[in-house]
């Protein structure tokens, strides 16, 4: 082609790509294209004007262009920008990850560390305050499919992201030299310092806790504190401490370590039925441990027989039913949201690694450090079968607990079991801390 037609062929082009281009892509990224014609007797001008904002590799990207006829490097431009944005389409396609959340929530990929990083968003454009929204153990960023709309409608920037090997993001083997690079252990000073834990009737004690992964794995609260931490600096964005981390079950410390990794970034934690890691070595009898650790091992030398087994939806939605008090919410969406992920490679070795995850920080331990500056709400469903009530209760003894909320009538997860119960709440904190920060 000449570089008179070239132009043309762009222009072409870009009509025919935005028409096949993924909806996820010109619905969520404002994706605009205006096309104006001008004839003379010298020719025609073409002025094209094509808007792109692209997470991940291409974060950032925007271009408007306007040029005339035979300026061949527009037209590179041109199309190097709609290469871009299938770029992503290609990321999703690997990743496995469908186009959006049941809810019409678009899925977005971030690179961190050389992993694709599964995320979704609304209001991203929006100038009001952002929350970061983590998900517990097994489960992904879909968990929150039915808080991330009211949030955005009050105003919040939101975003639902995937932990590494949870969800649609990467999933590195955990013992390899890559998971060696990415583990947010490297380069920290681990042991087993004495801190004040709970007990189940609510009552203090003084254990040990072993703080770095005991087979040294990548999958550990230190990668996913990092993770969320760089997640909030590089696609969250806006002014330092205008983020708040709101958090279900063991995601709970995760939130609280990056909270105590980046105090400046933060403005606040809500954590909602927390977890406190009955198999970690702190919170069993020390002549247990040997024996959990034995069956540790046979899971993950033998267990994936029993995963196989396992990852259908009859059985899924059976120990569903065991969180949920509700047991109408444990619908065939939730299953599937849930379950889906989980068949990708790889899993079952990851998921037999976190339950050898005897180790780490715990809830307590991370609520009493003194590199914790925000406040902390809790927030808990009574029906919770998995939670002591009582050590749930007297988390309100620690000086960075603001405020405990009980749930009536749900269990575990009540953010999904009863949003209409839990996004007011969710709403409230959030408020709270933009009432204070305006003050």
């Amino acid at each position: 082609a000449t570089c008179e037609t070239i132009p043309r062929m762009a222009i072409a082009g870009i009509d025919a790509c935005l028409q096949a281009l993924p909806q996820r892509i010109t619905e969520s990224r404002s994706f605009g294209n205006e096309y104006g014609w001008k004839s003379s007797m010298r020719g025609m001008r073409v002025t094209a004007a094509l808007e792109v904002s692209l997470r991940g590799r291409w974060k950032g990207v925007s271009l408007r262009m306007s040029s005339k006829v035979g300026a061949c490097s527009t037209s590179r431009r041109c199309m190097t920008l709609i290469c871009a944005a299938t770029a992503v389409e290609k990321i999703q396609q690997e990743q496995g990850a469908p186009t959006t959340n049941p809810c019409g929530v678009v899925n977005q990929f971030w690179t961190w560390r050389g992993q694709k990083i599964r995320y979704q968003a609304l209001n991203e454009t929006g100038t009001g305050p952002s929350v970061v929204l983590v998900h517990g153990l097994f489960v992904n960023a879909d968990h929150w499919r039915r808080n991330m709309q009211p949030l955005a409608d009050a105003g919040y920037r939101v975003y639902a992201i995937d932990l590494l090997g949870c969800g649609y993001s990467s999933k590195p083997a955990p013992y390899g030299d890559e998971g060696k690079l990415i583990s947010g252990e490297k380069g920290r000073t681990l042991g087993s310092p004495e801190s004040d834990l709970g007990t189940a009737g609510g009552k203090l004690r003084r254990a040990r806790v072993d703080l770095a992964h005991p087979l040294g794995s990548c999958y550990n609260f230190y990668t996913w504190s990092e993770q969320v931490c760089d997640f909030t600096k590089e696609v969250v964005g806006g002014p330092p401490g205008s983020t708040s981390i709101v958090s279900n079950s063991i995601g709970t410390i995760t939130a609280l370590q990056a909270a105590v990794d980046c105090p400046a970034l933060f403005n606040a934690v809500m954590t909602i039925n927390p977890n406190f890691r009955e198999l970690h070595t702190a919170e069993i009898p020390g002549l247990a441990v040997p024996a959990v650790r034995a069956v540790q091992a046979a899971l993950r030398k033998y267990g994936k027989g029993l995963f196989d087994a396992a990852a259908n939806p009859k059985t899924v939605k059976q120990i569903l039913l065991e969180p949920y008090y509700d047991k109408t919410a444990v619908t065939d969406e939730l299953v599937d949201v849930l379950l889906t992920p989980l068949l990708a490679e790889g899993v079952p070795e990851i998921l037999f690694d976190q339950l050898s995850y005897s180790a780490g920080p715990l809830p307590e331990q991370l609520l009493q450090d003194p590199r914790l500056s925000v406040p902390v709400w809790v927030c808990w469903g009574e029906k919770d079968p998995w939670t002591p009530a009582k050590r749930v209760l007297a988390l309100d003894r620690f000086d960075s607990v603001k405020k405990v909320v009980t749930v009536p009538a749900v269990g575990h997860c009540p953010h999904d079991e009863a949003p209409q119960l839990v996004n007011p709440i969710i709403l409230d904190f959030l408020n709270s801390i933009a009432s204070v920060k305006a003050a």
